[in-house]
């Protein structure tokens, strides 16, 4: 490949590690198991609250303005004429199964608009999109008239966009003192997955193929005038251009697509070399063909991973085997020692997330069955992902929009809950996972033993014509399951806080805690710490704390 520009983690460092940065997965419809499309997304911002926004349909009156706050910092940017009628949106997906995603990649600085009249940031083009879009392809226009009239107001960002038919990603960065931005569009094709994570991932497109390949048309020359590009156009490679590689964008970023890859795709071990920053490695390519088809149990696991069983296995580096296994690094994500730069491995799951999804968009069933949004919040690794259909008219209590704060500690908010039981596991990760895993396996297990006969009869209502009685159906499903799975987890929260209270281990037998013939509690297992942390005491405390015979 002609990617010169891995080698300049000797000029700049790691500085281009995300702190706020999002993770989408992608899969088309012959490369899934029901032959739905799927879209992943994790809202992994450090401020983020995780809850479900609703925006029901409305009618407008001829006149009526909708105003732009930016979603990062809710800051007014201006107002825009409403359309006559918006659809319902439940989180990312709308009432006809059109689902937007996010990744932002930043890209060249010297982009971000200058001339202060932009109104329409990353965040508002979703929301505002999902309300007036029914397919992929009408929201691509939707979003670049929007950014065509009312300027783009964001860095550098990845886009999934997705129906039940197809699956695009949109790439888009603004023109600096220009008004709009430069993008492409790309769709996957339907028997491949693709990802993308805070680095641009389109390279060269094709110039000529509008069924699959749509772009500005100023994309080109615009950047010869920055002078970012001076070959044949046939040549052009977008992320190149807009968004050069360096070493934290290949593994602070793209290692999190390769670890999608290598989950369902044998042979991925030939793009390591340039996760790594080799110079004149082959680039990893946008979209790959699994090696069997992907369930949407598939995805919910994959935005659990670590990078378990390869060679960025955050169970099994030093930070682990001296404190319990953990595969979290706490921010910031690289730091120095002795003049010499060093980075953190950033996984798909972290635990800044606020709220994770995997959209399931299905055309062989009607939209309001159809849609469906396994949502869950904070953690991808310890939430639990529960379907919220794309019609339902009320989202459940524990997952209110702008009920809670992340200054605001509430036991009946799922966020809260789940980030107690996450935060516990944190400091014991080996011990508690398991734990978790049991609770966390038998909601999603039970709802998913129970959903395709839901579905079946929300169906069957919507053909015959009882649309109103199928979103009843599946709204009282989405809200009895929330309300469940919140109580089982708070349990869960109570059980860790006893079972490993103060560093102990409390013996258990047929479900219960164990106690003496007199009542008390058993004497607690002292779980202690593993082999890697005593040899990791020895090796820096010397004979400190070596037992040695007395002397005399």
């Amino acid at each position: 490949m002609k990617h010169y520009l891995l080698t300049i983690l000797a000029i700049v460092g790691i500085a281009a590690f995300h702190a706020d940065a999002c993770t989408n997965l992608i899969a088309g419809k012959n490369a899934t198991t029901d032959g739905s499309t799927l879209i992943t997304y994790a809202a992994d911002s450090h401020q983020l609250f995780g809850e479900l926004y609703y925006l029901p349909a409305a009618d407008h009156p001829k006149g009526a303005m909708r105003e732009i706050r930016e979603w990062d910092t809710d800051k007014v940017l201006g107002s825009i004429p409403e359309v006559a009628h918006t659809y319902a949106v439940v989180g990312n997906m709308n009432e006809h199964q059109l689902t937007i995603a996010e990744s932002t990649y930043g890209g060249r600085h010297e982009l971000l608009d200058t001339t202060g009249q932009a109104i329409m940031d990353y965040g508002s083009l979703i929301y505002v999109t999902l309300q007036r879009a029914r397919t992929a392809r009408e929201a691509i226009s939707i979003m670049t008239d929007l950014i065509d009239k009312y300027g783009y107001a964001s860095e550098g960002e990845s886009f999934s966009i997705g129906d039940p038919n197809e699956v695009w990603i949109m790439e888009v960065i603004g023109k600096g003192a220009e008004k709009g931005a430069v993008w492409v569009a790309i769709r996957v094709p339907d028997d491949c997955i693709a990802a993308h994570a805070n680095q641009s991932r389109i390279y060269r497109f094709p110039l000529n193929d509008k069924n699959n390949c749509l772009y500005s048309k100023d994309v080109i020359s615009f950047a010869r005038k920055r002078g970012y590009f001076s070959g044949k156009d046939a040549d052009f490679e977008f992320a190149t251009a807009y968004c050069p590689l360096d070493f934290g964008a290949l593994r602070g970023c793209d290692a999190r697509v390769w670890a999608y890859f290598n989950r369902f795709c044998s042979g991925m071990d030939r793009y390591l070399p340039y996760i790594n920053g080799k110079k004149g490695a082959e680039l990893m390519p946008l979209c790959v063909r699994p090696d069997r088809k992907l369930s949407v149990r598939d995805l919910q696991s994959m935005m659990r991973d670590h990078f378990e069983g390869t060679p960025f296995d955050m169970t099994k580096d030093h930070g682990a085997k001296v404190w319990y296994g953990v595969p979290y690094r706490y921010r910031p994500m690289d730091y120095e020692v002795d003049g010499e730069h060093y980075c953190m491995e950033r996984a798909i799951a972290t635990q800044q997330t606020g709220w994770v999804f995997v959209a399931q968009m299905r055309s062989s069933l009607p939209d309001p069955v159809g849609g469906c949004l396994w949502f869950g919040v904070d953690d991808a690794n310890t939430a639990v992902f529960l379907p919220m259909y794309c019609c339902i008219n009320r989202i459940p209590d524990s997952y209110q929009a702008g009920k809670w704060d992340l200054y605001t500690l509430d036991w009946n908010s799922a966020f809260w809950v789940n980030n107690w039981v996450a935060n516990q596991a944190y400091n014991r990760y080996s011990l508690m996972i398991g734990d978790i895993r049991t609770v966390q396996n038998d909601i999603e297990d039970s709802i998913a033993a129970v959903t395709p006969d839901i579905e079946q009869r929300a169906a069957a209502l919507c053909r015959a014509g009882n649309e109103a009685q199928a979103v009843k159906l599946l709204t009282d499903y989405a809200c009895d399951n929330a309300a469940r799975a919140t109580a089982k987890y708070r349990k869960l929260g109570e059980y860790l806080f006893v079972k490993y209270l103060d560093g102990n281990i409390k013996r258990e037998k047929d479900g219960k805690f164990q106690r003496t013939e007199t009542g008390i509690p058993a004497s607690p297992i002292f779980g202690g710490y593993s082999e890697e942390y005593y040899r990791d005491l020895v090796k820096h405390n010397g004979d400190l704390h070596k037992v040695h015979d007395i002397e005399k």
